[in-house]
């Protein structure tokens, strides 16, 4: 198999998972949108109205291609703050960090 998590290589398996969403966010946000205003041009014209048919298809195309991004950032945070990148983090004991200003 292709895409079956090593052990050797130390990369978590949601790791791979979240790289995969972030390219897939590149051909999903643009899909949306020109399938949206294409369906909306067809539903529009069979009811005789092809122009407000394609802002409607417009906007429900980019509605839905910012909802795939809110939830592909809510899938982040979480894996974000589940992971051990935050807690690698060298803070003083004040929790304000190491580097002290002038």
């Amino acid at each position: 198999m292709f895409f079956r998590p090593r052990k050797k290589d130390g990369v978590d398996a949601r790791e791979r998972s979240l790289w995969g969403d972030l390219i897939s966010m590149g051909m999903v946000f643009p899909i949306a949108i020109v399938l949206g205003f294409f369906l909306g041009q067809w539903v529009g014209g069979k009811f005789g109205h092809p122009g407000p048919g394609r802002l409607i298809g417009l906007a429900l195309g980019v509605l839905s291609g910012f909802w795939e991004l809110y939830k592909l950032s809510k899938r982040l945070e979480k894996f974000d703050s589940s992971s051990n990148f935050n807690n690698n983090i060298n803070h003083g004991e004040d929790g304000k960090g190491d580097d002290e200003g002038p």
